[in-house]
């Protein structure tokens, strides 16, 4: 999901969005431990996610602030 789509979403979207990645996140990290984790790729992917919605939720915070 590009950061031009996230803006289009409301705080709390974007919110449940992040708890999702995070649970996805944890889920690979798991499978990465036990050795079952097929797509390697994958971690990276959910990471910059995760990412990529923090900093959205951050430009959001901030320029409600400014106001």
């Amino acid at each position: 999901m590009k950061a031009s789509e996230l803006r289009q979403k409301t705080t709390e979207e974007l919110s449940t969005e992040l708890l999702d990645s995070l649970k996805e996140q944890f889920v690979f990290r798991m499978q990465r431990a036990t050795g079952q984790l097929t797509r390697p790729s994958e971690m990276k992917k959910v990471r910059r996610k995760i990412a990529r919605i923090k900093t959205v939720i951050n430009e959001m915070q901030s320029t409600d602030s400014g106001k």
